[in-house]
């Protein structure tokens, strides 16, 4: 499943997965304590079962975890101005605290002033995957509303396997470029072993640069890394700003924690209580609506290259299916000086990345004009790249391994073989006959991993937490609404903020009304009027 956050405006099409690696679904089960668990020694060890409510880990902090949360951190110039940076310590298995640990990379921007300083806002853009330093650095840090900036320290901490955070590292960038081209709608046996080799390869890779830390990058330990760093800055209550798979992040630490909760933002949410299956087609459906939505929008403009006005939404559609079946038999030209041609895998991230943020609608018009018409896939090409995060001398920032090290370890796999993806694909087509082949196979890859999950599905409710506001939005491709709806539901003291329109996420995207209403919360902790919508 795909779930990154975009931030806003540096990184335009920065969506929130990658179709081969991230498909495992951003939605992680968690691994809860037990109540029972003593304040002495390591932490207990529970698995939730399906069904089951995220329970809250014991208030006090176990003995062997105090010198994690008494460390002081050595800030530092990060070479980027007004930004400080420093490393955290937490331990790489909470069962074994001592045994090992891991090395996190923090960032933070101190409050300007004016004004009374709130404490420290924490930042995370989704994935799992994405870099929040990076987040924190090239937006939020000067992007965030000057009020807000003015009244927290801005703060970020990488999760653990992602980024300066003792990355997940799977494939170098030759061997990604073979993978993002993997056809993932095979037409065969042959296609369908070879597909499933690339799984494997990928799979393999992970298992062998990252084999002790791979079995330790779970939502919930990150939840955990974020409390020590909470007490590590001297707040009493967690201040947080979640999007896409940072909502599930920001979920998972109310329902461990929910007396340390202060004032929640989870933007584009994902619902936990689903498997990954279900999670799967319902972020397809998710596609098809923002697709329907781009179509219309598409065939008012006179460079449409896949209709004209009296053309419906599912014609466009088809017609684009044509072009994608078209590429899959004879891929063509795109002037990558690596030799890369456009076939139809990655002209469908292509056009999966655009869906994100309707701003990026006339640049893919413009892809598709040239790649249909032209014979020129360069412009998909480039799109394609940006949402798998491939720079222009061909390394990969380590988004795709850690989203599927985060994802396949959450939650089990969606689908266990490719006879199970085949018996599901009628649903997924259904769902969306633009993209729900590709869709269903590319969650086949967790199927294939090293290491076994360690979460389930479960309800998230947080209950005697302080107010968490869930921000939906009604056409959202990635977190589909009704998503945000039932973890406004799930939570105890969950309030719903609607934004009715496109993209993925809705704060920070040019809605007054939407800014207002999270800008409000920030600073004084009232969220809005319960079935608030904007548009």
């Amino acid at each position: 499943m795909h779930m990154r956050r975009t931030p806003r405006p540096t990184r335009p099409l920065r969506a929130s997965g990658v179709l081969l690696a991230a498909a495992a679904l951003l939605i992680s089960a968690c691994s809860s304590e037990s109540p029972s668990g003593s304040s002495s020694g390591s932490s207990p060890r529970a698995t939730v079962p399906t069904g089951a409510v995220l329970t809250p880990l014991p208030r006090a902090t176990p003995s062997a975890l105090a010198p994690y949360y008494g460390q002081k951190l050595n800030w530092r110039s990060c070479g980027v101005p007004g930004f400080e940076c420093a490393t955290m310590k937490a331990p790489l298995d909470y069962d074994k605290p001592g045994s090992g640990d891991v090395r996190l990379a923090v960032s933070r921007k101190k409050a300007t002033g004016p004004g009374e300083r709130l404490g420290s806002l924490l930042v995370n853009p989704g994935g799992p995957g994405g870099s929040a330093v990076g987040y924190l650095q090239s937006y939020a840090g000067v992007g965030y509303p000057a009020e807000v900036r003015a009244r927290y320290d801005m703060v970020a901490v990488d999760p653990r396997g992602v980024a300066r955070s003792e990355p997940v590292e799977c494939l170098n960038g030759r061997a990604m470029d073979a993978y993002t081209q993997t056809d993932t709608t095979p037409d065969d046996g042959r296609e369908t072993d070879q597909l499933v080799e690339a799984f494997k390869k990928f799979a393999e890779g992970c298992g062998a640069h990252s084999p002790g830390l791979l079995r330790h990058v779970s939502t919930v330990e990150a939840a955990r890394d974020m409390d020590i760093l909470r007490a590590v800055l001297g707040d009493e209550k967690l201040t947080y700003v979640g999007a896409s798979y940072g909502t599930f992040l920001g979920a998972t630490y109310a329902g461990l924690y929910p007396d340390r909760v202060g004032r929640l933002v989870l933007d584009g949410a994902l619902d936990p209580s689903l498997d990954a299956r279900r999670l799967n087609k319902e972020q397809t459906e998710g596609f098809e609506t923002a697709f329907q939505s781009f179509a219309k929008d598409c065939v008012r403009h006179s460079d449409c290259p896949l209709g004209d006005a009296g053309t419906s939404p599912d014609q466009v559609g088809r017609n684009l299916k044509a072009f994608f079946q078209k590429l899959d038999k004879e891929p063509i030209p795109t002037g990558d000086p690596d030799g890369r041609k456009l076939g139809e895998a990655l002209a469908t991230i292509g056009v999966i990345a655009a869906m994100y943020d309707e701003t990026a609608w006339p640049q893919l018009r413009d892809a598709l004009t040239s790649a249909m018409r032209k014979d020129d896939g360069a412009g998909l090409l480039a799109l394609s790249d940006s949402y798998y995060e491939r720079d222009a001398d061909g390394r990969y920032a380590n988004l795709m391994s850690a989203n599927a090290a985060v994802n396949c370890l959450d939650l089990p796999p969606a689908f266990s073989g490719p006879d199970q993806v085949e018996r599901s694909l009628p649903a997924f087509e259904k769902a969306s006959p633009v993209f729900g082949e590709g869709l269903a196979w590319a969650s086949l890859n967790c199927a294939y991993w090293p290491v076994g999950n360690t979460g389930e599905p479960h309800r998230i409710e947080a209950k005697g937490a302080a107010p968490i506001l869930v921000v939906g939005t009604t056409r959202d491709p990635a977190t589909p609404y009704p998503w945000a709806r039932s973890l406004a539901s799930q939570l105890s003291s969950g309030t719903l903020l609607t934004y009715v329109g496109d993209g993925h996420t809705a704060y920070g995207r040019g809605s007054a009304c939407i800014d207002s209403a999270v800008d409000r919360y920030l600073l004084q902790g009232v969220p809005p009027e319960k079935g608030k919508r904007c548009s």
